[in-house]
């Protein structure tokens, strides 16, 4: 990739709120607010585990993502291909080990007065634009988590669930270890560009966030739809 392609992916995710609009607004805007949060861990050795009828589902207002461990089998795992190592700081930060078959992890949001907002662009050059916004931001130390999924339908490849796979991750540095200005106490906003992996189907991609507090409770969570404008806008 040249020097200039992440300027040109920058303003490509600019432009989704512009030029692009017309296409379509991929964002949490007008979205039902998860109010639980369920991780769903499989290690990518365990190919029936993808398929297990016992897969725990979500319940109402719960957002259930998928993550894919890299397995001992490296490149050789029957899930390899969609394996990823972002999984392994979220199972340190979890304090989890890597699992050996199935996992769940499931963390019930705690009632804030604040709005965390996440968007992401159309997809440019294998790229798409990311952004995660949490406001009022006040003066805790967060960690912020913003990710693309995959959201595969049931059935895929025998899964009988539907599926958030997590196709990459990004954690913006919000621990505001200074002070925070008065505009970072306002609004803390992060964007960013995210690689597409190989065999990920660019129209299934949207973005989940969350923000947890100093004691790891998660404190909000959005996740974004794509939906056609209204004509003339």
């Amino acid at each position: 990739m040249s020097r200039s392609a992440p300027l040109a992916l920058c303003l490509a995710a600019a432009l989704f709120a512009g030029g692009s609009r017309a296409q379509s607004f991929c964002s949490s805007d007008g979205q039902p607010r998860p109010l639980a949060l369920m991780e769903r861990f499989i290690n990518a050795d365990c190919d029936s585990c993808w398929a297990d009828p016992a897969t725990p589902r979500p319940g109402p207002r719960e957002l259930a993502i998928d993550w894919v461990v890299p397995g001992g089998k490296g490149e050789d795992a029957p899930l390899a291909v969609v394996a990823s190592r972002d999984a392994l700081p979220r199972l340190q930060a979890l304090g989890r080990a890597v699992p050996t078959a199935g996992h769940t992890a499931q963390h019930k949001l705690v009632a804030a007065a604040r709005t965390l907002r996440v968007a992401h662009g159309l997809p440019f050059n294998d790229y798409i634009g990311t952004s995660i916004e949490l406001k009022p931001a006040g003066r805790a130390p967060w960690t912020a988590w913003l990710l693309l999924v995959e959201t595969l339908p049931p059935g895929t490849e025998g899964s009988p669930v539907e599926r958030n796979l997590v196709r990459n991750a990004f954690q913006p540095d919000w621990s505001l270890r200074r002070p925070p200005t008065q505009a970072q106490q306002k609004r803390l906003m992060e964007s960013r560009p995210m690689a597409i992996p190989e065999g990920a189907q660019a129209e299934r991609l949207r973005v989940v966030g969350w923000v947890e507090d100093a004691r790891g409770r998660i404190r909000a969570i959005a996740q974004s739809r794509c939906a056609p404008l209204p004509a003339g806008q």
